[in-house]
């Protein structure tokens, strides 16, 4: 029976394909950790995430504002509340909301002869899930959009003065300083909506009289940011005409940290002739922010 021949270069060939395999599999794993899952461990460290907010949860609305602040707000008639009216009226009423750590809100409302108030409160805690974004960022963002759809001017918080009406004629300005040298009224010009004398005050909170239902707030108490409110803050005020009736929409917006908090204060009236007080509503509002901030400070 015949042999098999040997051929030693087939050897050879075998031998050094196997040399190549088990050094291709010692390379592919890498003395200096350069894989696939260590690189992208490297790329994640070298980006840490952003910091988060100061706030983690939510303080329950309905009893952040103090009664008394309430109560200054939503002022009565000559008709007496019982205590459990009172109660009911100054407790006031949650919003449902899904998740009470990311926010909450509150409504309180009263009916008068004089008309309708009511105080609406929304807190809001901004979350990023941007690893490369701060949740204050984040709120920062949200703020700046809220105060971009409101058209509040940018810069410092005192507005400049109004531009006088077009339909107001030339000189009237001039003849209204010289009717108050001469310790007249004439009682003519439009209607502006600057704070009235004291004595114009009403303690039932009913509206100023007018005859001019579309006067917009001017000068002090044109819409405008707040420097002294927070870390941001706006005011905005709108008078708004309707078939039922005339309303004053005051709102002030305000951030702290990454949280971001929207009071609403109105109130309406079924004489058109009547117009709420820009000032007072203004200040009411703006006293009830200045309130809830310290709180969420505490």
């Amino acid at each position: 029976m015949p042999r098999k021949s040997f051929v030693p270069g087939a050897a050879v060939v075998a031998a050094a394909a196997l040399a190549v395999g088990l050094a291709g599999c010692s390379g592919g794993s890498g003395q200096d950790g350069s894989g696939a899952d260590a690189k992208g461990g490297s790329a994640a460290s070298s980006n840490p995430a952003a910091e988060p907010g100061r706030y983690q949860t939510l303080p329950e609305a309905c009893g952040l504002p103090s009664r008394s602040a309430i109560r200054g707000m939503l002022p009565g008639d000559d008709k007496s509340l019982s205590s459990a009216e009172a109660d009911k009226l100054y407790r006031g009423q949650a919003d449902i909301t899904y998740d009470t750590d990311r926010r909450v809100g509150c409504r309180w409302t009263r009916e008068t002869t004089a008309g309708t108030r009511h105080i609406g409160l929304d807190i809001q805690r901004v979350v990023s899930y941007d690893g490369a974004v701060s949740d204050d960022d984040k709120a920062q963002e949200i703020y700046d959009s809220k105060a971009q759809a409101a058209q509040i001017p940018s810069g410092a918080g005192s507005p400049s003065p109004a531009s006088p009406s077009p339909s107001t004629p030339k000189g009237t300005d001039n003849a209204k300083d010289k009717a108050k040298s001469k310790g007249k009224d004439e009682g003519t010009g439009p209607v502006t909506n600057s704070a009235p004398d004291a004595t114009d005050k009403d303690a039932s909170g009913s509206p100023s009289q007018s005859s001019d239902p579309s006067a917009q707030p001017s000068g002090s108490t044109a819409p405008r940011a707040l420097d002294d409110l927070a870390d941001d803050a706006f005011l905005n005020d709108k008078l708004v005409t309707a078939d039922s009736g005339v309303h004053r929409d005051v709102t002030v917006v305000f951030r702290t940290s990454n949280v971001i908090v929207t009071l609403t204060y109105d109130q309406w009236s079924t004489d058109k002739t009547m117009l709420p007080d820009s000032q007072e509503l203004q200040d009411k509002a703006r006293s009830l922010a200045g309130e809830l901030s310290d709180s969420l400070s505490e």
